[in-house]
């Protein structure tokens, strides 16, 4: 009779379940993922820094973005450039906090190499009524194939935004 050591099977059995997982994993990312995520952390710091044009630099012209006013309609290029204009003119000292950067999905449930983020802009100084503000936030972006944001979306509590700030 052959005995069975069951400590040796159950290490084969966690070997292949890991090395499964890296598979899988490894296969169901987005190429374009972290050059996106780069883009994306990029266009936070060149708003701290109050450049316009470079964060333009990484704005597609067919851009479509979603404000965060409960209603209203996605604006194009030209109405996205003046409204961070219109951030960098009536405040001092952006700063944008991730607490996290993901990777997002496709209506199927496929990563499609966009980027969303959680975080927090702080040191919002308003330049006439000198207060500052602590916003809490959701941000997403999406790109197209050469790595231009061409969707993005802004969403947090605008009503609580303009009694912080106003």
């Amino acid at each position: 009779m052959k005995l069975i050591n069951h400590n040796s099977i159950t290490i084969k059995k966690i070997e292949i379940f890991f090395t499964l997982s890296l598979l899988l994993f490894s296969c169901s990312t987005n190429p374009n993922y972290e050059r996106n995520l780069a883009t994306a952390k990029k266009i936070f710091e060149l708003h701290g820094q109050e450049d316009l044009e470079g964060q333009l630099n990484f704005v597609s012209k067919e851009i479509k973005s979603v404000l965060p006013m409960y209603g209203s309609e996605p604006v194009g290029y030209e109405d996205y450039a003046n409204i961070i204009k219109i951030y960098h003119n009536a405040f001092d000292d952006l700063k944008y906090t991730a607490d996290t950067w993901l990777p997002g999905t496709d209506g199927m449930g496929n990563l499609d190499g966009s980027v969303r983020t959680y975080g927090n802009w702080t040191g919002f100084k308003n330049i006439i009524t000198g207060k500052k503000l602590n916003l809490n936030g959701y941000w997403c972006f999406n790109f197209d194939d050469t790595g231009l944001i061409n969707e993005q979306g802004d969403f947090f509590d605008v009503g609580g935004y303009r009694r912080c700030v106003f």
